[in-house]
């Protein structure tokens, strides 16, 4: 169990999130689609997913007794290649969440120059309430739910919060079942099982990477740079190890248990296994605890939210002390935050880009099941930083260009890559 919520972390809680998040992703895209003069009709097709999917999940308890949990699977866009998007199990999970993160999604496989259009799936549960045999059944009679729309070449769903390579080796199964051996029906799955080397960590080193990119634009040198991340499940531990690796120095920490500070630094590998062991930041040793609302507050040279969305809004951006933003988590800014930090002179490294390097190492992973190759982790680390580092350098010449915030910038570079191909099917 949790512990219970402070009186700041409730009201952090209660403030998180300011409007919708499909109403928030689409104000964004619709800024980005003013400034690029964007066809009427084109706005008005893309602002809409292609398909919205519910399904009742029903499933069996180890006592015997059935249960029925809600799923979605949203279809955003496929004008440039099969839906591509992860799967998340969280009591918060609802249609209008995923309907926003799956558009997010066709931004960003866009931006990062890989052919997959955009789709989120999720299931609305507390996934910690549950036996190990319990999310099995769960997970294989979703993806039974939705198999007549999901395919190597429709649409390849992959982990995201509360999902892992276990989860999508029984999404596997339960297709190939039916269908026989079709390892690019997910991402993210085990090596064992067609998995690629290098994905587990791709998204947080895609983090690191997109950090370093804009420390070195902006003339900060990142040895030494202090760093704060909230959020140390898979994006932020992987983000922190890297960016370690580079010489930043990471200065707190959180998990959704609370979190640690130290001025001076941790010493990441021994956190890691730290948690690892026990389960939790909390209680690491040569640290003072800080909960998560005054972590976001911290003085730093970068903030990297790394958890869950609109954490950064209207009730806390005027107290952030950072230089920069790295956006590790999907839409942890609102776009009303992000309009202060952009007057603040806060720069923000959003969420399409930054995070961008999950969904690329998937592309990786699809490829090489397709053509039934093996590529070692070095390659796929050497591709990953190609791929990110490219589209780093377009939105910040769009930026500089044009005089927008690097989010309008990646918005803007992502819908027109989008808005060309929707015109040359001549749909």
């Amino acid at each position: 169990m949790g512990r219970s919520m402070s009186g700041k972390d409730k009201k952090f809680a209660e403030n998180k999130v300011c409007m919708s998040s499909f109403d928030a992703c689409m104000q964004q895209f619709n800024a980005a689609a003013d400034l690029l003069d964007l066809d009427a009709d084109i706005r008005s097709t893309l602002c809409k997913p292609d398909r919205e999917i519910a399904v009742e999940v029903m499933f069996r308890r180890d006592d015997g007794s059935l249960d029925s949990l809600t799923g979605y699977r949203v279809q955003h866009n496929n004008v440039c290649g099969p839906f591509k998007g992860g799967i998340r199990f969280h009591p918060e999970v609802d249609l209008d969440e995923v309907r926003a993160l799956a558009a997010l999604m066709t931004w960003k496989t866009a931006l990062v120059g890989v052919p997959f259009g955009g789709a989120k799936g999720g299931i609305a549960f507390d996934p910690s309430e549950y036996s190990h045999g319990e999310l099995e059944r769960i997970s294989r009679r979703f993806f039974r739910e939705i198999d007549p729309d999901v395919g190597p070449h429709r649409d390849i769903p992959a982990p995201d919060m509360n999902t892992n390579e276990q989860v999508m080796a029984w999404f596997m199964d339960e297709y190939e079942q039916r269908h026989g051996h079709a390892p690019a029906v997910v991402t993210g799955k085990p090596v064992e099982l067609g998995g690629s080397l290098g994905r587990a960590a791709a998204t947080g080193r895609g983090v690191a990477i997109i950090t370093r990119e804009t420390a070195q634009h902006f003339g900060v040198d990142l040895s030494g740079a202090s760093v704060v991340i909230q959020g140390f499940g898979n994006v932020g531990s992987y983000a922190a190890d890297v960016l370690y690796q580079m010489g930043a120095k990471i200065i707190a920490v959180s998990d959704v248990h609370g979190g640690i500070h130290n001025a001076g630094g941790f010493t990441i590998p021994e956190l890691i296994d730290y948690v690892k062991e026990r389960g939790s930041v909390v209680g690491y040793p040569h640290a003072e605890s800080i909960e998560n609302a005054d972590l976001l507050t911290l003085p730093c040279d970068f903030l990297i939210p790394a958890a869950l969305g609109g954490v950064i809004n209207e009730s806390n951006v005027d107290e952030l002390q950072c230089r920069f933003v790295i956006e590790g988590a999907n839409a942890p800014t609102t776009p009303a935050a992000a309009e202060k930090l952009w007057d603040k002179k806060i720069r923000v490294a959003p969420d399409i880009l930054a995070n961008a390097g999950g969904v690329t190492v998937s592309y990786f992973e699809w490829v090489q099941n397709l053509q039934q190759l093996n590529w070692t982790e070095d390659q796929v680390n050497k591709m990953l930083e190609k791929k990110l580092v490219a589209a780093f350098n377009r939105v910040v010449a769009l930026h500089e260009k044009k005089n927008v915030s690097l989010r309008m910038a990646a918005y803007m570079v992502g819908i027109k890559i989008v808005a060309k191909a929707f015109m040359l099917r001549g749909a």
